[in-house]
């Protein structure tokens, strides 16, 4: 990875380069109807992916008014959606209806079970062919197959399909939240760069694939640049705003008692005022400062981004994708939907009321997970916060929303390789899980530990977060995947101790609070439940009033 996405130091390569230094209720259409004809009218664009710019001034997620919409929509109840969903995809799709078919139609549990096993992977293979067409038209039967894994509306109650018809289509928080149609869409139009565990092919030579490669670099270090700008900028407003009033509440004095045509001294708030305009001006010329460095390296950045734009052109143009990024992320999408369920979980890809049992609350709607993770927030108060250049940036992780029956949700990558400052981390969350929430919690515990341990790179077992962790870990004896451990104790953390109910060992209670501190509000309330907390509390305070907090 990138360790300096954002320095002012170019390149090496670049450098050179540029000469510089279910349930089986309701029935089956007939064969031949499905796969007869084709589908007609025009469909909408895929809906709009909202949330990729990181907005390094927000504070937290936006609140969630509307949850469902009002009135659903009527694609779970049109008779031809099944047909809708598996029309125009090729042999497959005809595969993937014989073994359904035979799968519903099994009297034997033992063929039932051969049938559903069989079912699975063709039917992954016939996903890629709808995620490749993600870039344009989407049909809605197809959007929804993709999105919710519903196949067959009539394989879900009544109550069920009336749910998901009023699910939310839109991203109306503008929060970095997917659906997988959605995910895939946006990678496959390059709105968002595919997952880093895949390298995507090229058709052209190596020369333009190189120029293809330092200009996705180059690209992150612009991205890293103009957040950073944006934020200075931001900064310098709000700064100057404070010292504005400051500076009018200062000018304004009242009259003397005994001669009116005189004004009084000024009062105790006006020379605290006057303290605070000299501490302003010093933090105005900081921030100057600083915006002539981000001013500089926007600029050199942006001009990187333009040679090799303009180098690629003399190339031949832009390089296109064999077999589409789509193909790639798909197939790492799919090792991640594995998983989030485990060997031992139901793989059924599918949406059936055999194995659906959530209520509205816990299925991993856009808004329910959004929901969650300002709850999240509301407990650790740097969930998603990112220590670069010695700043704490708030950054809210990409979240791919895929509808499985798993439990586990985890991160893949804890932020772009080329762009360590203002890139998103990723993280993934089952749609269909026992307990969401939990779900939600796991793929958090992950992208915290990603994170501090990328921070702490070499010396992850020795400092900050991952170290102090390690060596209890070690101190223990204890055997396994130290990552699984600590999964295990930040849920504790997160649903027992935030509550007052002692469940961690003392040690790492003491490296949570330190390093993974609740939120005031929390620290508040528990430092009155008990000895422990409050001790905890008062080694905040002592080191506060030192050098090294």
């Amino acid at each position: 990875m990138a360790a300096n996405a954002t320095n002012g130091g170019m390149d090496p390569e670049l450098a050179a380069l540029l000469g510089t230094a279910g349930s089986s209720g309701g029935s089956l259409p007939d064969f031949h109807d499905i796969f007869g004809d084709k589908n007609k009218g025009d469909f909408a664009d895929i809906s709009s992916t909202s949330g990729s710019e990181v907005d390094l001034s927000a504070s937290g997620f936006p609140p969630v008014t509307k949850r469902l919409e009002e009135k659903g929509h009527d694609f779970f109840n049109d008779p031809n959606y099944y047909k809708g969903a598996l029309s125009n995809e090729g042999d497959i799709a005809q595969r993937v209806h014989g073994i359904l078919q035979k799968y519903l139609t099994a009297k034997d549990p033992k063929d039932r079970s051969v049938f559903r096993q069989q079912f699975i992977s063709p039917y992954w293979e016939f996903l890629l062919g709808i995620a490749r067409k993600t870039t344009g038209k989407l049909p809605p039967y197809k959007k929804y197959l993709l999105r919710f894994a519903i196949l067959h509306p009539t394989f879900l109650t009544a109550e069920t399909r009336d749910f998901f018809s009023k699910i939310v289509v839109e991203n109306t928080l503008d929060q970095p939240v997917y659906y997988l149609d959605e995910w895939m869409g946006a990678v496959g139009t390059s709105k968002m760069r595919p997952s880093s565990t895949d390298e995507v092919r090229v058709s052209k030579g190596n020369s333009q694939s190189k120029i293809q490669q330092l200009l996705e670099k180059a690209q992150g270090k612009y991205d890293g640049a103009r957040s950073i700008l944006k934020q200075k900028d931001k900064e310098r407003s709000e700064i100057e705003k404070i010292l504005r009033d400051r500076m009018n509440s200062v000018f304004e004095h009242n009259p003397l008692r005994e001669m009116t045509d005189i004004s009084d001294c000024l009062n105790e708030g006006q020379k605290m005022a006057i303290n605070e305009i000299q501490n302003l001006l010093k933090q105005m010329q900081k921030n100057d400062h600083d915006l002539s460095i981000s001013i500089r390296d926007f600029t050199s950045a942006e001009a990187d981004v333009s040679n090799l734009q303009d180098k690629l052109e003399n190339e031949g143009g832009a390089v296109t994708v064999d077999l589409g990024a789509i193909d790639a992320e798909f197939d790492t999408v799919r090792q991640m939907a594995k998983m989030t369920i485990g060997r031992q979980g139901n793989h059924f890809p599918v949406l059936t009321s055999e194995y659906y049992h959530s209520t509205p609350n816990e299925v991993g709607t856009r808004e329910n997970i959004i929901s969650m993770m300002a709850r999240i927030e509301s407990i650790d108060a740097e969930a998603f916060c990112r220590v670069y250049k010695n700043r704490l940036n708030r950054i809210a992780p990409y979240v791919l929303l895929i509808p499985t029956y798993g439990d586990m949700g985890f991160c893949w990558e804890p932020f772009d390789r080329y762009n360590r400052a203002t890139s998103r981390g990723r993280i993934i969350v089952p749609m269909y899980p026992r307990n969401l929430y939990l779900a939600l919690l796991t793929a958090v515990a992950d992208l915290r530990w990603q994170v501090a341990k990328e921070k702490a790179s070499f010396y992850w077992m020795e400092e900050g977060l991952t170290g102090h962790y390690y060596q209890w870990f070690q101190s223990n004896k204890l055997k396994g995947d130290i990552k699984e451990y600590f999964i295990r104790d930040y849920i504790l953390w997160m649903t027992k101790e935030a509550e007052g109910i002692q469940k961690l060992e003392k040690d790492v209670r003491g490296t949570f609070w330190r390093h993974m501190p609740f939120t005031k509000e929390v620290k508040e309330r528990l430092k009155n439940r008990s000895f422990v907390y409050q001790e905890l509390y008062q080694r905040d305070v002592n080191r506060s009033m030192s050098d090294g907090y």
